[in-house]
């Protein structure tokens, strides 16, 4: 038996290169947690390998902690440390369950035997032993006294906190399937798990059934004794997706997401790691999901870019979907009536190219905002007026974008970030969208004292205000509203309503009755110094349009009001022509050579000391060949910030060479002492 255990202990520092070995305590494996002395500390540690013997003289663990990973997660974390250049301890931090949270246990009681005819018992003593099993509860006194006569027994038991989670929707019977639908399912249920044609690309128009084809093939995958993990973009779509599965398969479904309690989080892991529960529904982070033997992962508007993470590591959760699929032998299935030009590049795809209800596409009209004054075309309103459910998107939360001094031009800016601060009237204050700084609404301006205070440009607070004017219920949905899953519900219930949100809006919902989608502002994305600016602006006008008109009793229309009617993007998305756009799209990209057809590999430096981020950038680049960079950005949170960009081949040993190039430029530059105080972050395939 192995004697030594080798473990990353769970430290930030990107300068500590491990494993450490440790003398192997009992019951220790891989993926086991201890907790470990580690330079004059008591550290948490994840065991990653195991040996015979070690070159080191070897301390002992202080305590083998009581939670473990799947040693294939630990490999998963290993992974992504080397592909997403971070460190085995970042890595690993996320796969673990809830710091602080243990099982809650309670006092469990079950009869023992049925009482003899001769023994007395009061009514209420029957009663007990007639309402067992359950907690004991206010009644362990008097169920002590009937186990102290052996008819019951008590012990502890573990009390599942079980989240709670409000319908969205009124529940379905089980619909039957299209001609387009059985042969997707026959597709994905013929698909070899964990090869390259067992990565399916599900690409279905806007109510073409892509849910119903996911749900069918989850339950031929339970039949065969495997598991199913489903991926959602964010939250807000989480409570419809949960209603569904739960729906169909009951209590074997576990959440995982962040609005839940640590105590429910805790709970649905370890049901998730004792196999209690078979299906997982979440948004990104559930990609960890503690599951033994997964045959199925779904990942759902697989073209979102919620599913990029954002601290170190900067993983991607659709690839390391792909990479437990791989590890599972589980047929992965990504679906999205816009796919990423990546994804249709590198996936077979399977088609829904038909609405479920045979009707066609909405119409959209494109309407151009250089013939009116204010955020609302007069053809929008309309519109408005005559619908009867309508969904609005408008991608700027607040009241309004920013504020000036009519007397001296001042711009009420964030103090710690160089953008301007976004008026919430409906809380008094300003705030930054990025660091989250908030002020008061100011009264006079701090540098000539005018009281001559304009707003600038409209957003999601203000449009609610302003359509609230129409005499039907507003609701609003953007990252100020608590409660999504409630906003939801009451756009469902409601006979005529009008839903306002960013683009969360336009993300996955399911409403038949609603006969109007408007997009506002539709070339807004155009405008940002981004390579997938065309991508983002097709599918978010697509996505939005295709919530419209799915009520058999009412054709829906979509109103798409721009500045630039002519954008490339807005035509084929008008024209409900993806293939036609993806072909375009892929030819761009190909000719500048951005992904699919390569890798993109950013590197930012952030410090508080003025210039220390731009000279650890330029240290980086002189260590980089054919780096681009550095470039200076806005300043974050008050550290002032500098970047450079190597593009790389787009797989195989080229892009992981170059990966490894960049992560130990980061590692050396980061070493030294002139820059110690300089923060770095590396995200492969930026997005």
């Amino acid at each position: 038996m192995p004697s030594v255990v080798r473990v990353e202990p769970l430290v930030t520092a990107r300068a500590l290169r491990g494993p450490f070995d440790y003398l192997r305590p009992d019951g220790a494996r891989v993926g086991s947690l201890l907790e470990v002395p580690f330079a004059g500390r008591r550290l948490p540690a994840v065991v990653t390998g195991l040996a015979d013997d070690s070159e080191h003289e070897l301390a002992e663990p202080l305590r083998v902690l009581p939670d473990s990973l799947p040693p294939d997660l630990v490999e998963l974390g290993l992974w992504m440390a080397r592909e997403y250049a971070s460190t085995p301890a970042r890595a690993l931090s996320l796969l673990l369950p809830p710091r602080g949270a243990r099982e809650r246990t309670r006092l469990w009681a079950e009869a023992v035997r049925a009482p003899r005819e001769d023994e007395r018992l009061t009514e209420r003593q029957r009663a007990l032993l007639a309402s067992l099993p359950r907690f004991a509860g206010s009644d362990l006194a008097a169920l002590r006294r009937l186990e102290a006569r052996g008819l019951v027994r008590i012990e502890p038991r573990a009390q599942r906190r079980s989240p709670s989670h409000a319908a969205v929707e009124a529940r379905r019977s089980v619909p039957d399937l299209t001609p387009d639908q059985e042969a997707a399912l026959a597709a994905i249920l013929a698909a070899e798990g964990g090869t390259p044609e067992g990565r399916l690309l599900l690409h279905g128009v806007t109510g073409s059934g892509k849910t119903e084809v996911y749900l069918r093939a989850a339950a031929e995958t339970l039949e065969r004794g495997r598991g199913v993990l489903v991926l959602v973009p964010e939250i807000g779509l989480t409570p419809q997706m949960i209603d569904r599965f739960v729906a169909r398969f009951g209590d074997t479904v576990a959440v995982l997401h962040s609005k839940l309690g640590a105590g429910e989080r805790y709970d649905e892991w370890r049901r998730l790691r004792d196999g209690s529960a078979r299906v997982c529904v979440g948004p990104r982070s559930a990609v960890f999901a503690p599951m033994t033997d997964i045959g199925l992962i779904v990942v759902d508007e697989e073209h979102d870019g919620s599913y990029k993470h954002e601290g170190d590591p900067r993983y991607d959760a659709r690839l390391v979907a792909e990479r437990r699929a791989q590890a599972h032998r589980a047929v992965l299935v990504a679906g999205s009536a816009t796919p990423r030009p990546e994804s249709v590049h590198r996936l077979r795809r399977v088609r829904l190219p038909r609405r479920v209800d045979g009707a066609p596409l909405p119409p959209v009209r494109v309407v151009d905002l250089k013939e009116c004054s204010g955020p609302i075309h007069p053809d929008t309103h309309a519109a408005l007026v005559d619908s009867r459910k309508a969904i609005v998107l408008l991608n700027r939360r607040g009241w309004s974008n920013f504020l000036t001094c009519r007397s001296c031009g001042r711009v009420w800016q964030c103090p710690n970030c160089d953008v301007a601060l976004i008026l919430h009237r409906a809380e008094h204050a300003v705030a930054c969208h990025h660091c989250g700084h908030r002020e008061p609404v100011p009264r006079a301006c701090p540098d000539c004292g005018s009281v001559s205070i304009a707003r600038h440009g409209t957003g999601t607070e203000r449009l609610e205000h302003d359509l609230a004017a129409l005499g039907r219920p507003v609701l609003r949905l953007d990252a100020d509203v608590r409660d999504a899953s409630q906003v939801l519900a009451a756009f469902a219930r409601a006979q005529r309503a009008i839903l306002v949100g960013t683009q969360v809006v336009a993300k996955g919902h399911d409403f038949p009755d609603v006969d109007l989608g408007v997009v506002l502002d539709a070339d807004s994305t155009l405008r940002f110094p981004d390579f997938r600016a065309e991508e983002r602006t097709f599918a978010l006008v697509t996505q939005l349009a295709g919530r419209a008109g799915r009520a058999a009793d009412r054709p829906g229309s979509v109103i798409v009001q721009t500045i630039d009617p002519d954008a490339e993007a807005i035509r084929y998305a008008a024209r409900h022509d993806a293939d036609g756009f993806l072909a375009v799209e892929l030819a761009r990209r190909e000719a500048l050579r951005y992904p699919p057809f390569s890798t993109l590999i950013r590197v930012v430096c952030s410090s508080t000391e003025p210039g220390a981020a731009h000279a650890a950038a330029g240290a980086l680049a002189a260590r980089i060949p054919g780096a681009l960079g550095p470039a200076p950005l806005f300043r974050l949170r008050g550290r002032e910030r500098s970047q450079l960009v190597v593009k790389a081949p787009p797989e195989g040993d080229g892009r992981r060479q170059a990966i490894g190039r960049v992560e130990a430029a980061v590692r050396e530059t980061a070493g030294e002492k002139e820059h110690r105080g300089v923060s770095f972050s590396v995200d492969v395939d930026a997005a």
